[in-house]
Parts: C-alpha cells; structure tokens; sequence
C-alpha cells in the first residue's frame, strides 16, 4: 500500500472511531446512516456522501501539515545538535613549488596568453578546477590559469610558513602588555600606522593576540589594531613592466642623491670644526664625509652609545628607530619618513645575502642600517640606546638600498 493509500485509510479508520462512538459528541447521533458511507465512501444513490469527500480532504490535508511540521522540528533539532563545521582560511589557497615561477595563462592550455608569473612560494586563490588538470586562480592582479602540478593547495602548514601575520597600529599610542591585560605591566609602546608581526593569534576571539617588537614579545588588544595576512602574489605583465622600470628610476635617484651628498659633504667638511651643530649634546661628531652606503654606515655609528627615546629623532639627545635612520640620512640630503614601515618601501630592496653598509634593513615595527659583517647599528631600546647588533639577531623582514 502506498504513501497516500496508507493515509487514507488512517483518516477512515479515524472518522470510524468517531462515529462508533469511542469519540464523544456532537456526531454520536450521526452513527447509523454514516457508518455504511464510510464502508463505501458512497451515498445511496452512488454518488460521493454528502460531507465525505470534504471531511477526506480535510483530513488529508491536516495529515500533510503534520507531516511538514514533523519534518521541520526533526530538522531543527538536527542543526541545533550539529557543530558548525568552518572551513579553514587556508582551503582554497594555492601556493606554488616551483624553481622560479609558473605562467599564468589566459586559457587551460599552453598555447594561451601569458597573463603575469606565479613566483615561488606566492599564494593564489583557487576559483574553480578544470577537468584536465588547470586551476584557475585569482592572485593579487592577476586572474587566469595555472598548471595543477606547479602549486600545492589545502597545506595549511605551507601556508602559514610563506606568509606573514600582520598587526597594524590603529591608535596614536599602543600599549604592548606583558600579558593579556590592561592592568598588566607595558613592555612598550608602538606608533600608529606601523605594522608588527603577529607571532600568536590563537587567543584573538578573547581580543589579544602577541606581536613582536624590538622589546620582546607581548600582547595587544586586537581593539587598537587591524589583523591581516601577507602573501606574495602574482605579478601581472605590466606590473613586472613597472616594476623593472622603477627600480632602474631608483637607481638613478640613488646615484643622483649620492653625487649631491658628496658634493655638499665635501662644503661641509671644508668649514666644519668637528663639533657638532645638532641637539645641544658636547661630544664631538665628524661631518658626512661621502656619498655611499659605506658613508652612511660610517656616520651613524658615531652615535653609538646615545640615548633612544620613543618618537625623538635627534641623534644626540635622543631617537627611535625610524628617526635614527631618518636623520642619518637627511644629513646626507636623503628625505625618509618617521615609520619603521614606511621606510621599508624607500629605495630598492635586495636580498639579506645581499646586504651592503649603509643599507636599511627591516624588522617587524623596528629598522636599523648595515653596517657589514652581518652587524647593524640601531636605536635599540631605551635601557640599550643606539648600540650594535647581529643583523639577524630577529627574522629581517626586507632589506632596501637607497645608495
């Protein structure tokens, strides 16, 4: 017997029990001429009781609403029960494993355009999957296709190695806590706009996460600054167009900036008596003298020893970070902005392997300059000051050359 058979003779055996009289009331007076119409479903004359056929439906159709609302509660149970399962934001990033980079075409062949270069450990989205073995992705510009073969998709672990997590400071002044806190201890304090490396955010839906900074590590309110990921992505065609382009305008910017420092270091070394003329310290400090790295390496070590002091920019009486390396190189007719990161977008970078004196080399929230011989000279803490360190004494984040 089928669905519907099943439910209609349930509503007669219903409307049996009622009209027999174990249901009370107002049809008990009814039983003797409807008990035959519910054996038959018909009248005496053959045709569909009067009243049957309505009853019937009706009761199919309270049957129906039955059903629906069973359904819908069993439903709603069922998702009140279930744990919401949430991908990970690292399920459709790709990232390639090549030995250079891989093309990103316009078509899944390789007969097509070449639209930009996925290099090496740079991340893409996954849009789709063809059936033969294409990709397409979206990354950074750059939408095409690229070889399945050519990256690696779903490896978190992957993932979370070729990239960087970011803090970036959202208020004028922000507290690092010794611990998840506002009444805990402050290790120090970072600028707005400058961005730190986030070494922990497990304990971010609790609003702190641990950044690094040149003090060690601590925790932040997660209310004070915007959290986002870093990943090197695709370069289209006319990025690497532009990109090819500027460094060589850099390059000549730097050998133009270089050939006016050594011009106005060599007026200043002709009337200069050795003394200083900035901030009011006694201590005597030789004028610039050059116009390369090795010039800028020379001077700014001379203050070796002078106090640091959170948003100074006086080599004598004190400085952070970025205004060490500032006023460094405005002695040398260089303009470079108050902020550990803007001044890792100055110049052109190079890598660490690369690294020559007077280079800018890049932490997370700090900088300091090359020296050479893995070394650097920088605004270190307030109880160190401007002192020497090992250049990889922290993870370097880029190094950038302006001579």
């Amino acid at each position: 017997m089928n669905y519907r058979m099943k439910r209609i003779a349930s509503c007669l055996l219903a409307g049996a029990i009622v009209i027999s009289g174990t249901g009370v009331g107002t049809y008990g007076a009814q039983t003797g001429g409807v008990s035959a119409v519910i054996a038959t479903g018909l009248s005496s004359n053959g045709s569909p009781a009067a009243g049957f056929s309505k009853m019937l439906s009706q009761c199919l159709i309270e049957s129906d609403r039955a059903v629906a609302e069973a359904a819908a509660q069993a439903e709603e149970q069922v998702s009140e029960n279930d744990v919401p399962v949430v991908a990970s934001e690292y399920a459709d990033i790709a990232i390639a494993q090549v030995d250079n980079y891989v093309n990103v075409r316009s078509e899944p062949n390789t007969d097509s355009e070449v639209l930009g270069k996925l290099y090496n450990n740079s991340a893409a989205t996954v849009l789709e999957t063809t059936e033969d073995g294409w990709y397409k992705i979206t990354s950074g510009s750059v939408t095409g296709y690229v070889k399945c073969e050519y990256v690696v998709t779903g490896d978190e672990e992957l993932a979370r190695k070729v990239s960087t997590r970011y803090a970036t400071v959202t208020t004028t002044t922000l507290y690092v806590r010794m611990e998840p806190s506002t009444e805990a201890g402050i290790l120090t304090m970072l600028g707005e706009g400058d961005d730190f490396v986030v070494v922990d955010d497990s304990m971010k839906d609790s609003g702190w996460v641990i950044v690094t900074t040149e003090e060690g590590d601590g925790y932040v309110s997660t209310d004070y600054v915007n959290l986002w990921t870093d990943y090197v992505t695709a370069e289209s065609k006319a990025e690497e167009e532009a990109r090819l382009a500027k460094e060589e305008a850099e390059r000549q910017a730097a050998a133009a900036a270089a050939a006016k420092a050594k011009q106005k270091s060599s007026k200043s070394s002709s009337s200069s008596d050795g003394t200083s003329t900035s901030g009011g310290s006694s201590a005597s400090y030789a004028a610039p003298s050059g116009s390369n790295g090795q010039a800028v390496a020379s001077y700014a070590s001379q203050f070796i020893g002078n106090p640091y002091v959170y948003g100074g920019s006086s080599l004598t009486n004190g400085t952070d970070c970025s205004g060490f390396v500032m006023s460094v190189y405005a002695a040398f007719g260089i303009s470079l902005p108050h902020s550990s990161s803007g001044q890792r977008s100055a110049g052109y970078e190079v890598s660490l392997s690369e690294a020559q004196p007077g280079d800018i080399v890049c932490y997370s929230g700090h900088v300091g300059i090359y020296v050479g011989n893995n070394t650097i000279v920088h605004a270190s803490t307030p109880s160190s000051g401007i002192k020497y360190s090992t250049a990889t004494y922290r993870n370097v984040l880029a190094v950038r050359r302006i001579f």
